[in-house]
Formats: structure tokens, C-alpha cells, sequence
């Protein structure tokens, strides 16, 4: 496929359908998502825990996302024009650009912020009630959004360069170096490996306090074997979060790994190869599409089950008072 950088004209290769059908994936399932969160507020018992504002935030994140972001590909399409031809100055392109890496930054910053509160209500028990209050973790979305918006304006400022890419409807950091400096899309790309690792980090370690907790739990179990019962790990909940927070991160690496892998590729050996970019760049906003379902499939009973399912398990495989089955 040729470049599109100064195309006015939709490319052949265009397809409306493809972009409707994933635009409509992800409205409806940030949609049910919120349905959802919004019954898990009513029928809770308790307050709603800081992680359940957080998945808020971040399916919010994602549906103005997909909602600021996709009507001008529509646009595109039902002109034929493409984003540099329908704005003066590549107005529509900047905004298309700074767009998808604000919400992609911002999106990968509440998935961290996700993770860290996981990690301390497990590891600093103490520290998380007396720091942790739903006040301040409604000030982290501020925070974010604050700090997201300081880094992609950067390549608006001049720091970086704005590309369009076929078929003439997206428009994306360039990710190829021009006078032997490095592209702002390899500090994007970088600060996402970062705050991966991160969440991974977190992840791990909140897994390795579990793992101590059961075999703690399991020595005190043991010693009402002989009583015939079997004592139920209290914080499954926590087990729950993490896996969810697994998921979501997995999906979140899978989808930006090809994207941080072209930024490096097109600052220390570029080849030009403006499609395998394009295919990276679509991989990459796939993720916000694939959140808001994941948390949905999650929250049903039969995967529920399942979970419950593989508790039981392992419980008989390792021995009683090891997972709340």
C-alpha cells in the first residue's frame, strides 16, 4: 500500500463497514459495562470499593474516547475526503493524533493506578485504609487526564510530527526519525512499556502476597482437620481484581506491543513500511474496544463458575483451607 501521508481522496483500500462494526463493538460494550457497574453500586451492601471507581473511570475513559475519535472517520468516509482534506491547516489530523494517544496514555494510566490499588490493599493493608479514602481516589482521574494531556500536546507544540495513514481516515504520531533525532513516538512508546512493566510488577507481587496468605490460612486450617472443616480464604475478592487486572493487562500488551515495536523500528531502522504501521495503529485502539468486554464476560455467572470451578480444584489438588471454595 503506498503512502497516504498527503493523500486528499480516501484510499480504495478503505472499508466503512469495518470501522462502523467496531465502533458499535465498543459503544455497546462500554455501554452494558456502565449497566452494569451502575447495579453492582445499587445491590452493594457496602460502599463501593476504590477499584470499582476505577474500572469506571477507565470504561468512561474508553467510550469518550471511541466517541471524540470515530465520527470523523465516518466523516472521512461519507465525504471521501480524508482528515488533512477536510480541515485547513491538518486541524482534524492533530486532533485525530492527539486523540488517540491521549486516550491510550490515559487509559494505560488508570489500568496502573488499578493495579497499584490492588498491590497496597493486599501488601500495605494499613497504609491503603488510612490513605486510600474514595476522595482521593476520584482525584486520580484529574491527575491522569492532567498528565496525559502534557505529554501528547507535546508533539502539537512541535516536539514530534503528525502523520496521516491510509486509508486517509487515521492520522497518528509519525513513527520514522528525520534529522538523526529520535521521534517523539518512541518516548510514547517507551513511557507505555514502562507503565506495563508496572502493572505486571504489581500484579506479580500481589500474586506472591496471596500465594502467603494461603499457605498461612492453610496451616491454621489444619488444625481443624480433624474437626471435618475447612476454613474459606477471606480475601477472594482480591483474587478476583487481580485476575481481571491480569486479563486487562495481557490484552493491553498484546494490542500496544506492535506499536511500541514500529516506533523502535522506525527510529533506529526504518524501512518504510507505512501498512505493517497502519496495522499496528488499528491493533492498538482495539484495546478500548476489548476492555469494557472482558470486564463484561468477567462479571457473569458462568465464567464465575468457572472460577469457582478451578478453586475447587486446586483445593483438592493442594489441600483444604487454601482458596475460598
Amino acid at each position: 500500500m503506498p503512502s497516504c501521508e498527503n493523500l486528499t481522496y480516501v484510499h480504495q483500500d478503505g472499508r466503512v463497514v469495518v470501522s462502523t462494526l467496531l465502533f458499535t463493538t465498543g459503544l455497546i460494550g462500554n455501554i452494558i459495562a456502565l449497566v452494569i457497574l451502575g447495579k453492582h453500586r445499587q445491590h452493594s451492601r457496602q460502599q463501593v470499593s476504590a477499584f470499582y471507581v476505577l474500572v469506571t473511570g477507565l470504561v468512561l475513559t474508553d467510550l469518550f474516547g471511541k466517541c471524540l475519535i470515530s465520527p470523523m472517520v465516518f466523516a472521512s468516509y461519507a465525504t471521501n475526503r480524508t482528515l488533512t482534506a477536510l480541515a485547513k491547516n491538518n486541524t482534524l489530523c492533530d486532533y485525530f493524533s492527539f486523540s488517540m494517544s491521549f486516550f491510550g496514555l490515559a487509559s494505560m494510566c488508570i489500568l496502573f493506578a488499578m493495579a497499584l490499588e490492588c498491590w497496597l490493599s493486599i501488601s500495605h493493608p494499613f497504609f491503603y485504609q488510612q490513605q486510600f479514602t474514595k476522595r482521593r481516589v476520584v482525584l486520580i482521574f484529574p491527575a491522569v487526564y492532567t498528565c496525559s494531556l502534557l505529554v501528547c500536546s507535546m508533539p502539537l507544540m512541535g516536539f514530534g510530527k503528525i502523520k496521516q495513514y491510509c486509508p486517509g481516515t487515521w492520522c497518528f504520531l509519525d513513527m520514522a526519525h528525520e534529522d538523526g533525532t529520535l521521534p517523539f513516538s518512541v518516548l510514547y512508546a517507551t513511557l507505555m512499556v514502562i507503565l506495563v512493566f508496572a502493572v505486571m510488577l504489581c500484579n506479580g507481587s500481589v500474586a506472591i502476597s496471596l500465594t502467603r496468605m494461603y499457605r498461612r490460612q492453610r496451616r491454621v486450617s489444619n488444625a481443624n482437620l480433624s474437626e471435618g472443616t475447612r476454613s474459606h480464604f477471606t480475601h477472594f475478592t482480591e483474587v478476583e481484581h487481580l485476575i481481571l487486572l491480569t486479563l486487562m493487562s495481557i490484552i493491553f500488551l498484546v494490542c500496544s506491543l506492535p506499536l511500541t515495536i514500529r516506533a523502535y523500528i522506525g527510529a533506529l531502522s526504518p524501512d518504510n513500511r507505512d501498512n505493517e504501521d497502519l496495522k499496528a495503529l488499528r491493533l492498538a485502539s482495539v484495546n478500548s474496544i476489548v476492555d469494557p468486554w472482558v470486564f463484561i464476560i468477567f462479571r457473569t455467572s458462568i465464567f464465575r463458575k468457572l472460577i469457582s470451578m478451578c478453586c475447587k480444584m486446586l483445593c483438592s489438588n493442594i489441600g483444604p483451607g487454601i482458596l475460598a471454595c
